[in-house]
């Protein structure tokens, strides 16, 4: 397997560019924090694309990411306050930040537990974690999966209704959550769920190559907030520090 595939199966890939999708998730941010002048920290900022977005609120974005490569490309993109580091072993005070956010990453690393305890520990009582990961529920993989020791990039329809132990023997480089799951990740942690609402995707490729289609897809935005969004693609839990 090439070098960049490996880092897509291990990593997912980042965000290149910024669309509908992105901004729409940006919105879903705002509704349930202040980002007008808060400390923020963007836990597994990749190439710095939604440090990008969040600086039209407030100079005080850092990012922290895994790969030196991601954040070589985010300082080349003239972002600064960039940290390499891991999402179990935070490199910040106690307190540090008014907002955490997580986008779609705590499904890579690899203790997922260690790094809900570290978001909860360098936050700020009263601040607040915004947490997308993928949604177990969801009818296709969109991380790829192996089959015979090799790895295939994409979606792949069905391996997140498989039991557990054959998902994992599919799919090892990912996690896919139910919504009882992931909140069972801050269980005994000093935090309160404000929401946990789960999202479709915005088509942005499709509806780029087929507008109309598109469209059409998007439609599938009415079922949230419905019992149907249990087949959304994402979680969006939004938890508040309490002490």
């Amino acid at each position: 397997m090439s070098l960049s595939l490996e880092k897509a199966a291990r990593r997912g890939v980042p965000s290149q560019i910024w669309g509908a999708g992105q901004a729409r998730r940006l919105e879903w941010m705002r509704r349930f924090a202040r980002l007008e002048g808060a400390r923020i920290l963007v836990d597994g900022c990749g190439i710095g694309i939604y440090m990008e977005a969040l600086r039209t609120f407030t100079p005080h974005v850092h990012g922290l990411d895994i790969e030196a490569d991601y954040l070589q490309t985010a300082r080349a993109r003239g972002l600064d306050l960039l940290v390499l580091g891991a999402a179990e072993a935070l490199p910040y005070p106690s307190g540090s930040f008014d907002v955490v956010v997580s986008h779609e990453v705590i499904e890579h690393v690899a203790d997922d537990r260690r790094a809900a305890a570290e978001m909860v520990r360098v936050l700020r009582p009263g601040g607040r974690i915004l947490l997308f990961c993928p949604n177990r529920w969801f009818p296709f993989e969109t991380h790829g999966h192996y089959w015979r020791g090799r790895y295939h990039f994409g979606n792949t329809p069905l391996i997140n209704y498989l039991p557990g132990p054959l998902r994992h023997r599919l799919a090892p480089h990912v996690r896919a959550y139910s919504g009882r799951a992931l909140r069972r990740l801050f269980h005994g942690l000093p935090v309160r769920v404000i929401a946990h609402l789960r999202l479709f995707p915005s088509f942005d490729r499709i509806g780029g190559r087929h507008p109309r289609l598109g469209r059409m897809l998007r439609l599938l935005h009415r079922l949230e907030g419905t019992p149907l969004d249990l087949m959304g693609l994402s979680h969006f839990l939004v938890l508040e520090k309490i002490r």
